[in-house]
């Protein structure tokens, strides 16, 4: 399957050029799903990241592949990734998720992967009156703010994983104790029917003895 890459939001002045797709997919049991962006230009760099959100032991092979089929990155059941890389030819690139390894259970995989050409070609455009040194200021600020953004999203992206793991664990821990209550009630009657059982054989028997 292809993802068209869409444009990220730019902040005005910004000189950073970047695509990103951002998607949660279901990954079925033995299902090996693939995504592709392409590059434009050499020497781009490409963020991918991914975390298994729910299913099985939340985790699941991955294999990054190039122009002409050469591995990048891969990874055998792995729970989460973050790697930036640098696309040293321009062309297609391929991700892919394997849940071969799964006979029933199902995942649910949540994954970025953005494209971005650092050059500072563009200029942020100065105000009579300004001098460089100013613009130059405002610049780094920008970036700045811009790195503090992008730490951020991460940040979130990884609190929202723990949450979803953890409900996951809580849901199960409770199937659990459901389980387990009415196995435990069962065996009771079954215990209790099982006593009335035996007294009523031995007040029979102890009748029979006794004419």
């Amino acid at each position: 399957m292809r993802l068209s890459t869409i444009a990220a939001g730019v902040i005005a002045c910004m000189v950073t050029d970047v695509a990103a797709t951002a998607l949660t997919y279901k990954l079925t049991a033995n299902e090996k799903a693939c995504f592709y962006t392409d590059t434009k230009k050499d020497n781009e760099k490409i963020a991918f990241y991914f975390a298994v959100q729910s299913g099985g032991s939340f985790d699941v092979d991955y294999i990054v592949e190039g122009p002409g089929g050469k591995v990048i990155l891969e990874g055998e059941k792995e729970r989460s990734g973050d790697f930036v890389f640098t696309a040293k030819q321009a062309g297609e690139y391929s991700f892919c998720f394997d849940n071969e390894m799964s006979t029933f259970a199902e995942k649910y995989v949540d994954f970025d992967i953005s494209v971005e050409n650092e050059s500072r070609t563009a200029q942020i455009p100065s105000k009579q009156g300004t001098s460089p040194e100013q613009t130059s200021v405002l610049e780094e600020s920008i970036f700045k703010i811009s790195t503090q953004l992008s730490t951020i999203s991460r940040s979130q992206k990884y609190f929202r994983t723990r949450e979803n793991r953890n409900f996951s664990t809580v849901n199960s821990t409770e199937k659990r104790i459901v389980n387990f209550s009415m196995i435990q009630i069962a065996l009771i009657i079954c215990m209790g029917a099982l006593q009335v059982f035996v007294v009523r054989f031995f007040f029979q028997g102890a009748r029979k003895g006794y004419v």
